[in-house]
């Protein structure tokens, strides 16, 4: 019997019998596997990347865009990808329109089944720059294990404030195991992020972190720790995209999107810090890019 500990929830259930926090079963869940035209510059270019989204979340954000898909409980017909041979024929078809880019989105409670997903990939002559797009709650010992799969790590830096964490994301010690896992993933990969004469990411680190409504000093906080503890050099995306997602139970702050005002302290604060390399948006990201996870394809 082997009892779940792939992440720092640890919840120490055997999920051939029973799921623990996230609801994840034994066998890998895959809600969607589209192209996306919404990331990064260097992580879309010009015709979008390849990525699978995996159902369920160990964090769970109540706030989530993807809440359809990232809950405890998903509708089964949702779940569109049942097999290893049907996700990795699904990534070869899409890998012919899209970047030479696959994004992992929300792995880190089925980063165990990654090293498969990349064996039957290659087997298919197929060699996808792979990006690990996490919330960051990961374990250290999850990140080892699926780094020699990984090219480019993309954790979301979300919280600052252990109070705030508990209060979104029902983990109080997400500052505390975030950190953590950030500092490995910069260990790993160092904090260069290597991109090639086509403008495409290939190896290296982004780190993201979104501006949340009446939380300015969680971010400002989060900006101060990553100068103080990585340095000023690293990619940052700051993103203001927040939009409250319909008909999810919200506190009352977060029933609203963000203000400018908001917004332009962070970047302000960003900026006096000596972040120069990554990216910010426009307000206006809210309204854009939504995935539709009762369709197949899940952006169009």
């Amino acid at each position: 019997m082997s009892l779940c500990t792939i992440c720092p929830r640890q919840c120490l259930v055997d999920r051939q019998v029973r799921t623990g926090f996230c609801g994840a079963t034994a066998t890998p869940e895959v809600a969607s596997i589209a192209i996306h035209r919404g990331e990064e510059p260097v992580l879309s270019g010009e015709r979008g990347v390849c990525n699978l989204f995996f159902a369920h979340c160990n964090l769970g954000c109540i706030y989530c865009q993807n809440n359809e898909i990232s809950r405890r409980v998903v509708a089964p017909d949702k779940i569109f990808y049942h097999s290893l041979d049907e996700v990795a024929d699904r990534i070869g078809e899409l890998l012919q329109s899209s970047e030479p880019l696959l994004g992992f989105v929300s792995p880190s409670h089925y980063a165990d089944s990654i090293p498969a997903i990349m064996e039957a990939i290659w087997q298919r002559g197929l060699h996808p720059t792979t990006i690990y797009n996490t919330n960051c709650y990961d374990s250290i010992e999850t990140l080892r294990s699926v780094d020699p799969y990984i090219d480019i790590y993309l954790p979301d830096l979300k919280y600052s404030d252990p109070q705030l964490a508990a209060r979104y994301s029902n983990a109080a010690d997400y500052p505390a195991k975030a950190r953590a896992a950030l500092l490995e993933m910069v260990r790993l990969r160092g904090t260069r992020l290597l991109t090639g004469d086509d403008g495409l990411a290939f190896r290296g680190i982004i780190v993201r972190h979104l501006v949340l409504p009446g939380a300015v000093d969680n971010s400002i906080e989060t900006l101060n720790w990553i100068a103080d503890n990585i340095g000023n050099n690293i990619h940052l995306s700051l993103m203001g995209q927040y939009r409250p997602p319909d008909g999810m139970p919200l506190p009352d702050e977060l029933y609203r999107t963000l203000n400018s005002d908001e917004y332009n302290t962070v970047v302000s604060h960003m900026q006096q810090l000596g972040f120069s390399h990554g990216w910010t948006q426009s307000l206006d990201a809210s309204e854009s890019c939504l995935p539709n996870f009762s369709k197949k394809d899940s952006f169009k």
